[in-house]
């Protein structure tokens, strides 16, 4: 299915789409920077009729242990228990890792901002080279490999353990030229194979999107790079929302190196003096955080569709609860007490006051 581009893809070297290539003086290719910490900040907002969807999945799982397949159908089981290999769904010998994961948008929808994150544990059993971390491969559906560089700064901090990083680009043409369906993303920069750390990665692809039938929302996207062991939080506040009492909502996380059954972590929602705790059927109260990709109702196609991801969460709450209410802003705060964790992303969709 996948158009060859050559050996020289298995380090995603050769590009072939400057979705987001930033040049220094003279023409050369100039390298994203990169931060230990990166403080959260919103990297996309609108009011408009639509609302935001994304597609998610793992670069690596657990490979030949007996206890893997259940593993991965959902039961306990956290990464440092297993040697980790790629995922690689593709089929192109020139790619060592590979996934698909499907955008739902409604009929008639108009993506208005699209983002690509990817990110994982470079130090395993092996240790991959910090400078590919900007790189990565995306096809759209049924479409080629094209090469994608992070457009901006890359979190990348070595600690507990692990040498971990995130990194992301703007591919707003490239899905509102392509539309719903299966996007495969390949090369990301993770290690494979064991350790106390455990490997782990993975990748989000947020889409934001406008459509005449759907209710006017306020539409946010939040990005960082924040380690938050040691029981740290990260708090984001959204204002000037204006929503009225029961409207409707959801919001989103991206974390690195959350585990099944290591309780203590938790996203809480304040409304005012109120704050609630977000949970589902997928994510226990205390323990958001558990190698999960979930979202309310019937799930996107992902190809592995496992259950456990082994360390990688992406998941979209429900915010029913939280807007009983009317008000006009919202304070988002993710914690973690036991887990080495970094938080990636946060984004939210709420129904706006008539």
């Amino acid at each position: 299915m996948r158009h060859s581009l050559g050996p020289l893809l298995r380090c995603a070297t050769v590009g072939t789409f400057a979705l987001a290539l930033t040049y220094a003086a003279g023409g050369s290719l100039a390298a994203a920077p990169e931060a230990e910490s990166i403080v959260f900040a919103q990297r996309y907002s609108a009011l408009q009729h639509g609302g935001i969807v994304r597609a998610a999945n793992v670069s690596i799982s657990c490979h030949t242990a007996s206890s893997c397949p259940t593993v991965q159908e959902g039961g306990a089981g956290v990464n440092g228990d297993f040697d980790m290999f790629y995922v690689d769904v593709d089929r192109d010998p020139n790619t060592y890792n590979s996934s698909r994961a499907e955008v739902r948008l409604p009929k008639d929808s108009r993506v208005t901002y699209a983002r690509l994150y990817w990110g994982g544990n470079l130090r395993v059993g092996e240790q991959k080279p910090p400078e590919d971390n900007e790189r990565v491969l995306i096809a759209e559906p049924g479409g080629e490999y094209q090469e994608l560089r992070a457009d901006t700064v890359v979190g990348h901090r070595v600690a507990d353990g692990a040498d971990a990083f995130q990194a992301s680009a703007d591919v707003t043409r490239l899905v509102r030229e392509s539309g719903p369906g299966l996007y495969t993303v390949a090369q990301v920069n993770v290690a494979m194979g064991r350790s106390a750390a455990g490997a782990w990665g993975g990748w989000t692809l947020v889409v934001a999107y406008e459509n005449a039938a759907e209710p006017l929302r306020h539409l946010a996207v939040w990005d960082g790079f924040v380690p938050l062991n040691s029981g740290s939080g990260q708090e984001i506040q959204l204002r000037d929302l204006r929503f009225a009492a029961g409207a409707g909502g959801r919001s989103g996380l991206v974390a690195y190196n959350g585990d099944r059954g290591r309780t203590g972590d938790s996203l809480t929602v304040t409304n005012g003096s109120a704050s609630i705790a977000l949970s589902d059927p997928a994510n226990p109260q205390d323990d958001v955080l558990n190698s999960t990709i979930s979202e309310p109702g019937d799930a996107a196609a992902r190809v592995p569709a496992h259950a456990n991801t082994l360390g990688y969460d992406s998941d979209v709450f429900d915010l029913g609860r939280v807007l009983q209410n009317a008000g006009d802003q919202l304070t988002f705060r993710l914690r973690s007490q036991q887990d080495a964790v970094w938080a990636g992303v946060l984004f939210a969709a709420v129904d706006a006051q008539q």
